[in-house]
């Protein structure tokens, strides 16, 4: 089973440092070079700074995985981060609104989990995830010895008893730090000392199993570090924001999927069009606003928006048969042949286009839009010949893969808000 506990925290002191909003980034792999600089313009003390680090300006030759870390101490010395003597469970509520305009809390906490080998009843990936970042973010690691960004999880607690044992400190306290992100979330932090609430959250979810929602890079980092490191200590626990699955503010949103190459390729293209018109039932809608299909309760037939650059006409795919789906992912779970993105991956990019997984793996000729305007722009700036849009995955859908042993396609969902990091931090050496 999962083992978490309470947070004996490297945190920013206000008093020194400055605000939250001032020191805090959205996760590393969000963050486009126009941002970093914005971001760290705000503050020498924000966390881009060492979460995303540049060479020394003093020493452009030195490894910039070092002067993170040299900033890090250079941090603790000024006293703009303070290491606690406290263990703590930290609250967090994030207020946002989502991209379906919809006003939401989402509620969740901050805390350490040890670190596991995937499997039953511990930690569950939702999601294949891309090669590439997770040596980067090794090297951060090892250089810095800390987590400085939480993994996003998801755990299982009908009866809210984990968020119930906070609540009062909540309710009656002013938030250790507020923050306003990009988006518009306001994100509050409270620290949670009280030994019987404490208690509560961890026994809340000592039965539980974890589901990674949004870092899965980051958690395969810290299970390679575990090991690298070898025997017991703080190297054997990961920062961690739990948020249960049952919480009303748990919102999944789709990734749409963009395709390139096709207008030099007269033979992909036709590949495409046949396997359209032979595979799904095809309906022109009424308006391109009408692309992302809504879910449609007790019906997990597979639909899917599609919109090509050059006729810039919108219509819905419908999976004619669940055989085909059956046939061409044979093997799979009954949960995973039911994905959209799955099917979208099998069907159309795999047995239409030719794509191999590297290709996939490496978006090559492939990319993803998190946003229906962004998806909409890129195809009619021309840059895209294709886009197919995708609609949100439920998150029992995702629940369901998960325990089935399985791992979705890369971007399959959007978990929304993002965790900010900077919130706390997790040293990872006594």
């Amino acid at each position: 089973m999962a083992e978490i506990l309470p947070l004996t925290a490297l945190h920013y002191d206000p008093a020194v440092a400055g605000a939250l909003d001032a020191l805090v980034s959205p996760p590393y792999d969000v963050i486009d070079p126009e941002q970093r600089a914005e971001l760290a313009a705000r503050s020498p003390y924000n966390v881009v700074h060492v979460d995303l680090p540049d060479a020394d300006p003093a020493d452009p030759a030195k490894d910039p995985y070092a002067h993170a870390a040299a900033l890090l101490q250079q941090w603790r010395t000024d006293k703009a981060l303070v290491h606690d003597e406290t263990p703590a469970i930290w609250a967090l509520t994030q207020d946002y609104v989502g991209p379906d305009g919809r006003r939401q809390t989402r509620r969740g906490f901050l805390c350490r989990v040890r670190v596991e080998p995937y499997g039953e009843g511990r930690i569950r990936p939702h999601e294949r995830t891309h090669p590439g970042p997770k040596e980067d973010r090794l090297r951060l690691t090892r250089a810095t010895r800390a987590n400085l960004s939480p993994i996003f999880s998801l755990y299982s607690d009908p009866g809210n008893t984990a968020w119930s044992a906070l609540t009062p400190h909540v309710r009656t306290s002013a938030p250790f730090g507020e923050t306003t992100d990009a988006d518009g979330t306001v994100n509050r932090l409270w620290r949670v000392t009280e030994p019987n609430a404490i208690e509560t959250v961890v026994e809340a979810v000592a039965g539980a199993e974890l589901l990674i929602a949004d870092g899965h890079h980051r958690y395969e980092t810290a299970r390679a570090y575990a090991e690298e490191i070898g025997g017991e200590g703080p190297h054997r626990w990961v920062l961690m924001c739990l948020v249960a699955l049952e919480d009303p503010g748990l919102t999944v949103f789709p990734t749409h999927r963009l395709v390139a190459g096709l207008e030099s390729d007269p033979d992909r293209q036709e590949a495409l069009d046949r396997t359209i018109r032979e595979q799904f039932d095809v309906i022109e809608l009424p308006d391109h606003g009408s692309l992302v299909p809504e879910p449609r309760a007790g019906d997990d037939s597979v639909q899917i928006g599609y919109l090509d650059a050059y006729g810039n006409v919108p219509y819905l795919l419908s999976l004619k048969d669940d055989s085909i789906a059956d046939e061409l992912l044979a093997g799979r779970s009954e949960a995973y042949r039911h994905l959209d993105t799955a099917v979208l991956e099998a069907v159309i990019l795999k047995h239409a286009l030719g794509m191999s997984d590297a290709e996939i793996d490496h978006r090559d000729g492939l990319d993803y839009a998190r946003s229906f305007d962004e998806a909409l722009d890129l195809l009619q700036s021309g840059e895209f010949d294709a886009g197919f849009f995708m609609g949100p995955t439920p998150v029992e859908r995702v629940q369901a893969v998960a325990e089935a042993g399985e791992s979705m396609p890369p971007k399959s969902t959007f978990f929304f808000p993002k965790v900010p990091t900077g919130l706390v931090f997790n040293p990872l050496a006594e």
